[in-house]
C-alpha cells in the first residue's frame, strides 16, 4: 500500500529535551495471559521516545488469585502505586471459581479512578463496515459508583438485589472531567447518555447534574439522549458523535459497542482517571490461548500509553508515538486480528512502529492536545447543601407467597395500633394491592409502603421499630427504605399503577 508521508523537524523528536526531564516512575504490571507480550512492546516503544522512565514491575490477577488472595492485587503492588500514582497495565484474568471482586476493578476503587476514558477512533489500514466514516469519539464512563459498587444481597431464596448507587458527587466529576477533555481536545460537543426516563433518581441525577454544569462551557454543545437511542444512533451515525458520558454500567456496554465499530478491542486504548493516581490499560481480555506465541496485536496498550504520556505532559512524544502507529498501519503492517496474510507479530509491530518515528501520514494524524485540567473534588463526603427535609414513610419489603389481597389484609391489620397505614403493596415494581395488576406473576417478594394515618406527620425512627416489630409476628421482612421528602420533593418513585 502506498502512503503519503512527511518527516517531522528534527527538533520535534524530543529526545535531548526528554532526556533533560526528572525520571517517572512508571507501575508496570504486566499482567496475565498475552498481557506480557504486549507491555513489553508498548515499554519499548516509549523507551524509544527518549523520555526519561523507571518501570517498577508488580504483579496482580490470575496469579496472585492462585497463591490465595481473594482481591488479586498484593499488598507490594497497592504500596507501588501508592508511590509512583501512575500505572501502565496489561489485561487481568478474573479468574472463574476462585477469587472475589475482579482485580481491575479493585484497582479502580482502591485508588478512587472515576473516570474511564476510552478514545474510539478510526484506524488506518483496519477493514471495518464503517471504514472511510471518519469515527473519532470519546466514551467517558463513571467508573467507581453506580452498579460497580457490587452491593448485592439474596433477598428471599430466589430474589436477588443489587443497590444502584449515583451520588451527586461522582456525577458532577464525571461530568466535569467531559468537559475538560472537550476543551483538552479541542471538541465541540458533549451528548451525555442516560436511562433517565426510567431511572428518574438514579440517572435522573447524573441527567440533572450534565444540565447544571452545561452551561458553564458555552463554547460546547451540550445534549442529552436516552441510552438505548445513543446504542441505536451510534450504530448509524457514529461519526456524528464527539463526546459521550455516561453511568457505570452504561459506559460499559456502549464503549464495547463503540471499539467493535473501528475493528474491536485490539485497538481500544483506556485511561482511569483519579484525582491522585492514573492508571492506563487496553480493555481486552488476557487470550491465554494465545500467550507465548508473539501474535498479539499491541496497538490497545501503545495507544494507552499515549494517553499517559499525556497525563505526563509529554504531549509531543506522544503525538509522535501516535502518528508513528498510523504510518505503520497505512504502510499495510499488521497483526493477524487485522490480516492473517502477511501479519507481523507483536514485537516486530512494535520495531515498525519505532522505525516509523518522525514520520506523519498525510491523512492520519494525532489530534492536536492540551493538558487536561482535572476538576478538584471538595474534600468532605457531601457537597450537596442542607435542604429541607423529612421522613414522610416507609417500605418494607417482606418474604411470603401469600396471594397480594391476603396480604394486604394481613398488613393493615398488623398496622392498626402503629402511626402507620398500608398505602400499597407492590411485586418487583408494580402495584398489586389494592386492586393491583391480576396479571402480574408474583414472586416472594413484596415492597409494602407505609404513610402516616395522620397527613404530612413526620415519621420517627421508634415509629418505624414498632410497625417492623408488629410486621414481624407473621412475616419475615428483610429490607427496610425510609422514604425521604428533600426539599419538599418526594425522594422516591411510585410502583407502576401507584397513584
Amino acid at each position: 500500500m502506498s502512503v503519503v508521508i512527511e518527516r517531522e523537524p528534527a527538533e520535534a523528536k524530543g529526545g535531548a529535551v526528554a532526556g533533560e526531564r526528572a525520571v517517572r516512575t512508571v507501575t508496570l504490571i504486566p499482567g496475565d495471559g498475552i498481557g506480557p507480550e504486549v507491555t513489553a512492546a508498548a515499554r519499548r516503544v516509549l523507551e524509544a521516545t527518549g523520555v526519561r522512565l523507571d518501570w517498577e514491575v508488580r504483579e496482580a490477577g490470575a496469579s496472585v488469585f492462585r497463591q490465595g488472595l481473594s482481591s488479586g492485587v498484593p499488598e507490594e503492588t497497592i504500596e507501588s502505586i501508592r508511590k509512583t500514582r501512575l500505572v501502565l497495565k496489561g489485561p487481568l484474568e478474573t479468574p472463574v471459581g476462585f477469587g472475589e471482586k475482579s482485580a481491575n476493578v479493585t484497582l479502580r476503587k482502591l485508588f478512587e479512578t472515576y473516570a474511564n476514558v476510552r478514545p474510539v477512533r478510526e484506524m488506518p489500514g483496519v477493514p471495518t463496515p464503517y471504514a472511510g466514516r471518519g469515527i473519532d469519539l470519546i466514551i467517558v464512563r463513571e467508573n467507581v459508583e453506580d452498579l460497580y459498587a457490587g452491593i448485592e444481597h439474596m433477598q428471599t431464596p430466589g430474589v436477588a438485589q443489587c443497590l444502584k448507587l449515583m451520588s451527586r458527587k461522582g456525577c458532577e466529576k464525571i461530568v466535569r472531567i467531559a468537559f475538560e477533555l472537550a476543551v483538552a481536545e479541542g471538541r465541540t460537543s458533549i451528548h451525555c447518555a442516560t436511562k433517565a426516563n426510567i431511572m428518574k433518581l438514579t440517572e435522573g441525577l447524573l441527567k440533572r447534574t450534565f444540565e447544571e454544569i452545561a452551561p458553564e462551557y458555552p463554547q460546547i454543545r451540550a445534549e442529552h439522549i436516552i441510552v438505548d437511542n445513543a446504542a441505536h444512533q451510534l450504530v448509524r451515525f457514529p461519526e456524528a458523535f464527539e463526546i459521550l458520558v455516561m453511568s457505570n454500567m452504561n459506559g460499559d456496554i456502549l464503549s464495547d459497542l463503540t471499539s467493535g465499530l473501528v475493528g474491536g478491542l485490539g485497538f481500544a486504548p483506556s485511561a482511569n482517571l483519579g484525582s491522585e493516581v492514573a492508571i492506563f490499560e487496553a480493555v481486552h481480555g488476557s487470550a491465554p490461548k494465545y500467550a507465548g506465541k508473539d501474535v498479539a496485536n499491541p496497538t490497545a496498550v501503545l495507544l494507552s500509553a499515549v494517553l499517559m504520556l499525556r497525563h505526563l505532559g509529554e504531549i509531543e512524544a506522544a503525538a509522535r508515538v501516535e502518528n508513528a502507529l498510523f504510518v505503520t498501519l497505512e504502510k499495510g503492517i499488521h497483526t493477524r486480528d487485522v490480516s492473517k496474510s502477511d501479519a507481523v507479530g507483536t514485537q516486530k509491530f512494535a520495531d515498525a512502529v519505532i522505525a516509523n518515528f518522525g514520520w506523519i501520514s498525510e491523512h492520519w494524524h494525532a489530534r492536536d492536545y492540551r493538558p487536561l485540567r482535572m476538576p478538584v473534588s471538595a474534600a468532605h463526603g457531601a457537597i450537596v447543601p442542607a435542604v429541607p427535609r423529612k421522613t414522610a414513610g416507609v417500605d418494607v419489603f417482606v418474604e411470603t407467597d401469600l396471594a397480594p389481597n391476603a396480604l394486604g389484609a394481613s398488613l393493615e391489620d398488623l398496622a392498626l395500633e402503629t402511626q402507620f397505614a398500608l398505602k400499597m403493596v407492590s411485586n418487583r415494581g408494580t402495584k398489586v394491592y389494592p386492586m393491583g395488576s391480576a396479571m402480574t406473576d408474583c414472586v416472594d417478594h413484596f415492597r409494602c409502603r407505609f404513610f402516616p394515618r395522620q397527613p404530612g406527620a413526620e415519621v420517627l425512627d421508634g415509629a418505624i421499630l414498632d410497625l417492623l416489630s408488629r410486621i414481624t409476628r407473621r412475616y419475615r421482612w428483610m429490607h427496610v427504605e425510609k422514604l425521604e421528602e428533600i426539599g419538599g420533593k418526594p425522594g422516591w418513585t411510585k410502583a407502576q399503577g401507584e397513584d
